[in-house]
């Protein structure tokens, strides 16, 4: 390790007020050995990319800023929401640090933003309300969680869960079994079978003024006996677990274990960061597939892509959504064209973004633009517009129109 390289380390572990004494230094050096010097701090240390988000991060939770940063940066419980920085926060410290220097910062960080008491101390969090952040930051230390602790903690994650259940099970359902169990129709009459909408939409040219009614020249009926054709769905949801990505985690896990209870589809959930885990075996319980995630490390969506690909049996059939910010670690030109081969084989693609802080999406512009030339629509889209999203997805709608119309209606 050269002097320069010293340099850098010492001015990290010292923090930014170190900078001007280090630069004084090198260019004292500098000007000894004939050099010019006089140069500024930043550029003459030459701090490297990955090195300047190190200093930021361990800048977070040491520096004297701390209390911005984080918000209110007082100890205790508390009983408000917790920041959604934090969630972030510990994500790029288990990207950028070594293993061993992860658990310390950590666990500094515990006792900076008021954790530790509140993981100590079970009865605290059960008097915290419901808070998505917060369950997005306690999956986060599940692995730092007292044994004494635990079933408090996953009380409280239960309790996100039954929230967000409520909010989606009934429309997913609905959205569903519209677009998939009844699509087919049959040509046997059966009262219970018949399908108002449609006999009324083809049937329109057929109103009779002097009635005041439609006359409807044919009657369609769904057909209640295809179960087989029905049973051909599979959807694939490859969920990036990294660090950041701890509210898409928490809605993509109950989404996942809503489909995989419908008898008419075969739901596949995959949780990727820099390694691949096959998790749709928890698909029955949605808090045991939360904790099935492992939080925080580096991304590599071309790998998991790939892996997901040996699900598909009939493409034009499947849905797979991918959902994350697409800040791809691994081989970019790579994930392009597997996404590519996926949307050219007949599979429905949909590139759901991160979304934080109370349903903000956050995600690489760049390679979202890329995807999207694909005629893959990236959808940063609030949770309750996932039931639209799916029975649009099933019967083959224009997904791209409906992306452009939500964002419109956003305002976007």
């Amino acid at each position: 390790m050269d002097e320069l390289e010293r340099i850098r380390r010492w001015r990290l572990i010292l923090g930014p007020d170190s900078e001007e004494r280090f630069a004084a230094m090198r260019n004292k050096g500098q000007e000894e050995e004939g050099g010019a010097g006089g140069m500024g701090g930043l550029e003459l240390l030459g701090l490297s990319k990955e090195q300047m988000l190190m200093d930021q991060a361990l800048a977070a939770i040491y520096d004297r800023t701390t209390e911005s940063y984080f918000g209110s940066g007082q100890a205790g419980g508390g009983s408000g929401p917790s920041s959604p920085r934090i969630t972030k926060w510990l994500g790029d410290v288990r990207t950028l640090f070594e293993k061993d220097l992860v658990k310390v910062i950590q666990s500094d960080a515990m006792e900076r933003c008021g954790l530790r008491q509140m993981l100590l101390e079970p009865e605290l969090l059960e008097a915290v309300e419901p808070d998505l952040n917060l369950a997005s930051t306690l999956l986060l230390l599940k692995d730092q969680i007292p044994k004494r602790s635990k079933e408090s903690v996953r009380a409280f994650i239960a309790k996100i869960v039954e929230q967000i259940n409520r909010l989606l099970e009934a429309d997913i359902r609905r959205a569903v079994t519209a677009a998939v169990n009844r699509r087919l129709h049959t040509p046997i009459p059966s009262a219970t079978a018949l399908d108002f909408p449609l006999t009324i939409r083809k049937n329109l040219k057929n109103y009779r003024p002097e009635l005041g009614t439609i006359v409807p020249e044919h009657v369609y009926f769904f057909d209640r006996t295809n179960s087989a054709s029905s049973r051909q769905w599979t959807v694939i949801l490859d969920v990036d677990q990294s660090g950041s990505m701890g509210e898409s985690v928490i809605y993509s896990s109950i989404m996942s274990c809503i489909l995989a209870s419908m008898a008419s589809l075969r739901t596949h959930i995959v949780a990727f960061d820099t390694n691949v885990v096959d998790l749709t075996e928890k698909c029955d319980d949605p808090v045991d597939l939360l904790f099935g995630f492992q939080l925080g490390g580096g991304t590599d969506i071309e790998r998991s892509v790939a892996y997901c690909q040996q699900f598909v049996e009939n493409p034009a059939k499947t849905l797979f959504f991918l959902v994350t910010d697409l800040e791809e670690g691994g081989n970019r030109a790579g994930l392009l064209r597997r996404l590519k081969e996926l949307k050219e084989s007949g599979v429905t693609v949909v590139c759901l973004l991160a979304i934080a802080d109370g349903g903000k999406p956050y995600y690489d512009a760049q390679m979202a633009e890329r995807v999207a030339a694909l005629s893959i629509p990236c959808f940063a889209c609030n949770p309750q517009m996932l039931p639209a999203l799916l029975e649009r997805a099933f019967r083959g709608q224009d997904l791209e129109a409906f992306r452009k119309d939500f964002e419109k209606r956003k305002g976007m």
